[in-house]
C-alpha cells in the first residue's frame, strides 16, 4: 500500500478521467513511460508475471503448482480489482527488438466492489468489521500486490506509481486508504522492535483501529513505549513502511504471519485528513515525477 495522494481533503471530487476501456485506459505519461489502468488481457498477464518475479523468484515466496506453472502470480482476487501499471513503451525485449512492458504495478480494490463480492482482501487477516462500522459508506480504497522491476527501482517509476494512485482515488473520491503492510522475515523476536514501534508510536486512534482475526493473530508482546528506542525502529523498517510513516499512516494493532510470502503483515490506514501537506502539493502534480523528492 502506498499513500501519496492530493485534493482530497477538504472535498473530495470525481475527475472525469477517459475509462471507455479500462484494459487500454492510459492516465497519464511521462517520457518512454505510461500509467495505465488495467482489469484484464494482455497487461494484466504481464503485471502477474512482474509479481511473480519480485515475489516468488526475488522474495522467495511459496508459489502454487499453478503459479509455477505459468511463472505468474495468479490470486482470485485480480479478477475484481483494477490494476495500476507502469508501462515502459521503449524496454528492448530478448529478440533486440523494442517490446513495451509492465515494469511497475499496484492492485486497487475500492469498498463498493468488495462488497459486492465478500470482502477485502486484508479481511484474510485482519478483523475489519469495527472499523467498517465506524466508517458507514466512507470510501474506502485497499492496496496491494505493489511491486517494482528490479531494473527500474529508481524513484522515477515509484512516483509513477503514486502519481497513478492520486489519478485513481481522485476520480473515485477515495476517503481513505488501507492494507497490508509487510515486514519482511518471520522471526517475532528479530521483529519485536519494529513491531512495537508501529503497534504504539504509529498506533491508528481507535475508530480507525484494525485488530487481527483471533486465529491469525501473531504471537508478540509490544514493549512500552518508554522503552523502545524509536530510531533504531525507523532505521529496521523497511523503505516502502517508512514511506507510510512520512505521508501520515497510522497502523492496527496486531501483525500477522504470512507463511506463503515469508512476510509478518501489520494493517496500515491512511486517512485522507491526515497526509502531510508537502505531499498534497508535490504528488498531485503532473511534474512530480520529474522534480525534487520530498523528504
Amino acid at each position: 500500500m502506498t499513500i501519496l495522494l492530493h485534493n482530497l481533503v477538504d472535498a473530495p471530487r470525481v475527475v472525469d478521467l477517459p475509462h471507455p476501456d479500462p484494459a487500454a485506459t492510459v492516465l497519464e505519461t511521462s517520457g518512454p513511460f505510461e500509467i495505465r489502468l488495467v482489469n484484464g488481457g494482455k497487461l494484466l498477464r504481464q503485471a502477474q508475471r512482474l509479481r511473480y518475479t519480485c515475489f516468488f523468484e526475488d522474495g522467495g515466496a511459496i508459489a502454487s503448482a499453478a503459479a509455477a506453472a505459468c511463472r505468474r502470480d495468479l490470486c482470485d482476487f485480480d479478477a475484481i480489482c483494477d490494476h495500476l501499471v507502469i508501462v515502459d513503451t521503449e524496454a528492448i525485449g530478448r529478440s533486440g527488438r523494442q517490446k513495451p512492458r509492465v515494469v511497475g504495478t499496484y492492485r486497487l480494490l475500492r469498498r463498493e466492489v468488495a462488497e459486492r463480492h465478500g470482502g477485502f482482501y486484508s479481511q484474510s487477516e485482519f478483523d475489519l468489521a469495527p472499523l467498517l462500522a465506524a466508517h458507514p459508506g466512507a470510501r474506502l480504497l485497499e492496496l496491494g500486490r505493489s511491486c517494482v522491476h528490479p531494473d527500474y527501482r529508481a524513484k522515477r517509476v515509484i512516483e509513477l506509481l503514486w502519481r497513478g494512485l492520486w489519478l485513481y482515488a481522485s476520480r473515485h473520491a477515495v476517503e481513505a486508504l488501507i492494507g497490508c503492510a509487510s515486514l519482511p522475515g518471520t522471526d517475532l523476536e528479530a521483529l519485536e522492535p519494529q513491531l512495537s514501534f508501529l503497534t504504539t508510536h504509529a498506533r491508528a486512534g481507535d475508530d480507525w483501529l484494525v485488530a487481527a482475526l483471533p486465529h491469525r493473530a501473531a504471537r508478540f508482546v509490544p514493549r512500552p513505549a518508554e522503552e523502545i528506542d524509536a530510531r533504531r525502529a525507523l532505521m529496521q523498517l523497511p523503505p516502502l513502511v517508512k514511506a507510510y510513516l512520512r505521508t501520515g499512516a497510522r497502523f492496527g494493532c496486531d501483525a500477522v504471519i504470512d507463511h506463503q510470502f515469508g512476510t509478518t503483515d501489520v494493517f496500515a490506514i491512511m486517512a485522507m485528513s491526515d497526509i502531510e501537506e508537502r505531499y498534497l502539493a508535490h504528488y498531485g502534480q503532473p511534474s512530480c515525477v520529474s522534480g525534487a523528492p520530498v523528504a
